[in-house]
């Protein structure tokens, strides 16, 4: 049978007998007083363990809350991913360029001239994709707009029809004009 601390520390020869009588006493008068409210017991422990418990709790709240961050993104990626190999024109080689500004650079894409006319009126994006750059629908770049618009390098305001009131309606701008 396993002895009790205040044994153990009696047969190690650490406290005398007299050490071991004074500190039984003084626990029970901490006990007894507690009981009759005259006193408090230490409970500073208990509030250390409570305050580590809340920290803890929230600390694997933020860990969630970034793991849940990244797996959104990598399903919003997953999405646009999908939607631009979808919806993706097929890439042309012709000697007729299309240029675009990306990041402070002009680059150009091979394009025909109904791509051409169509970019021009937004009918047409042109969208970051795979170290490239694709052309697809208004429809998709928009829905790919909504979840990373860093993506779309060229969405032109679409144009349907000429006002009314336009004064300049009877003079259309020729479609062969290169600037």
């Amino acid at each position: 049978m396993s002895l009790s601390l205040r044994d153990q520390l009696l047969k190690a020869g650490l406290v005398n007998e007299k050490q071991a009588k004074q500190a039984g006493k003084q626990k029970q008068k901490e006990q007894r007083l507690a009981h009759k409210g005259q006193a408090e017991l230490d409970d500073s422990a208990r509030r250390a363990a409570l305050a580590a418990q809340a920290e803890k709790a929230a600390r694997d709240q933020e860990l969630n809350r970034q793991q849940q961050e990244k797996a959104e993104q990598k399903a919003r990626a997953a999405q646009i991913k999908q939607l631009i190999e979808r919806s993706r024109l097929p890439k042309l080689n012709s000697d007729d360029y299309y240029n675009f500004v990306d990041d402070k650079k002009v680059k150009r894409l091979a394009v025909n001239a109904l791509m051409r006319d169509k970019l021009s009126r937004g009918s047409l994006a042109i969208v970051r994709h795979a170290g490239g750059y694709e052309v697809i629908p208004r429809e998709a770049a928009l829905r790919i707009q909504e979840r990373d618009p860093s993506r779309i390098v060229l969405l032109n305001i679409q144009v349907d029809k000429p006002d009314d009131d336009d004064p300049y309606a009877a003079y259309q701008i020729p479609d062969d004009l290169m600037w």
